[in-house]
């Protein structure tokens, strides 16, 4: 792959080490070894130019906010040592310390005009609020007029964790508590009143694509009509997803039936998996062509954070990059 086409992955976990003191065992074995050295040599390996970090998730249930907000601010700092060290190699989402609202607009602050990081990062839920609750309007509104990016990572929330014993939660929670916050930001009216946020979902929208019969049908009952008059399909086609842990013909295939190819981001997941299989299993899969790839690879990206553009290749993505190549679903 030439320099110009080497990937941007918009999904992959730093472990710093006030991180790893804090969250103890909660922290999962990949990331208790986490090092820069591995994060570049596996980038290295699948082709990847930079890599935006993110933390998987603040210690959002310590009661203490102040102990929370220091340890957002360190991951913050620490990501933004790592791009000063290693230029080019990497971004940053900032880690925000919701549910404190005053907090995450002060990390907010810092995060975009002191260390100009890309966008901020959210969860799904917290404890038992999920992304569109009245609570995070105040962070919804602040980044909407930044017009910022916020790449969006699953968590377990308080109703379901150990629901089935035999599984990890993030086997079926992460899954489906993307699609909880999805549906939630689309049927609180969240996402069209602040249009100008740029969302990222991870794991190519979870099980959204597969629901997507019931969400168009209740975008239809009367109490949503005038919320949504294009129903549920165009707000779900502004957003954006990554391919993390979905890299194979079957959930890409349900995603791409419901997201335009211009709306799939490049993502690996990593530490918890590799690059190069992710990159593998896209162009194994037959759901998209190669300039479509190419545009998954990084001209997507760059449609939202232009600063991940190459100026002598933007624009040649001519397939897949209109919500009308999106086939038609039944009605």
């Amino acid at each position: 792959m030439s320099e110009e086409w080497r990937r941007i992955d918009v999904h992959h976990h730093i472990a710093p080490p006030s991180y790893l003191k804090e969250m103890g065992a909660a922290v999962g074995g990949p990331l208790q070894k986490w090092t820069v050295e591995k994060s570049l040599a596996d980038m290295d390996d699948g082709e990847v130019a930079t890599s935006i970090l993110s933390i998987t998730q603040i210690a959002m249930h310590v009661d203490d906010k102040e102990r929370v907000r220091r340890l957002a601010r360190d991951c913050n700092d620490y990501a933004a040592k790592l791009i000063t060290d290693y230029p080019g190699r990497f971004g940053m989402f900032t880690a925000l310390p919701l549910p404190d609202i005053d907090g995450a607009l002060r990390e907010i602050e810092y995060g975009m005009d002191v260390l100009k990081a890309d966008g901020v990062g959210m969860y799904t839920s917290y404890g038992d609020k999920w992304m569109g609750d009245p609570l995070f309007d105040p962070v919804m509104a602040e980044l909407n007029r930044r017009k910022a990016v916020i790449y969006v990572h699953p968590a377990v929330p308080d109703c379901c964790v150990n629901m089935v014993p035999s599984q990890q939660d993030a086997n079926i929670e992460y899954g489906t508590d993307t699609t909880r916050a999805i549906a939630h930001m689309v049927f609180t009216g969240t996402a069209s009143r602040y249009p100008d946020l740029r969302i990222i979902w991870s794991h190519a929208g979870g099980t959204m694509p597969y629901l997507i019969e019931r969400f168009m049908r209740t975008a239809t009952f009367p109490e949503f009509r005038k919320l949504l008059p294009g129903g549920f399909l165009p707000e779900a086609q502004r957003f954006y997803y990554d391919t993390a842990q979905a890299s194979n013909a079957i959930a890409l295939t349900a995603a791409r039936m419901v997201i335009p190819a211009s709306h799939f981001v490049f993502g690996t997941d990593y530490p918890y998996r590799g690059t190069r299989e992710h990159v593998e299993g896209l162009q194994q899969s037959g759901v998209f062509d190669r300039w479509e790839l190419r545009g998954i690879d990084r001209t997507n990206i760059s449609g939202i954070l232009p600063k991940y553009a190459n100026d002598k290749q933007v624009g040649n993505t001519s397939k897949g990059t209109r919500s009308s190549d999106v086939p038609a679903l039944p009605r």
